[in-house]
């Protein structure tokens, strides 16, 4: 599902107009980022699951091509993990 098929869907079930429900999904979506990039903090959805920021450790390569040892450094990567109830819900339990 894309995007604009979210926003769609939104503007179907709720009857609101489509530049309305746009600017609240595109402000949600600034939030969520800027709550990780910027404040370094997770985003708790209950229900539905968790930004988290997961960070990496420096280590040490290959790279094969030029048969040299090169560092990659520490580094943090966005990740989703989905709250427990949703889970069971998409395992029919």
């Amino acid at each position: 599902m894309t995007k604009a098929e979210i926003i769609n869907e939104i503007t179907d079930m709720t009857g609101l107009q489509r530049k309305d429900v746009s600017a609240v999904v595109e402000s949600f979506m600034l939030t969520v980022k800027r709550s990780m990039l910027e404040k370094k903090e997770n985003v708790y959805l209950r229900g539905f699951g968790s930004f988290i920021i997961k960070h990496r450790a420096p280590k040490t390569a290959r790279d094969i091509g030029k048969c040299t040892t090169i560092t990659i450094a520490a580094h943090d990567l966005p990740s989703f993990k989905p709250a427990k109830a949703f889970v069971d819900e998409m395992k029919g339990e």
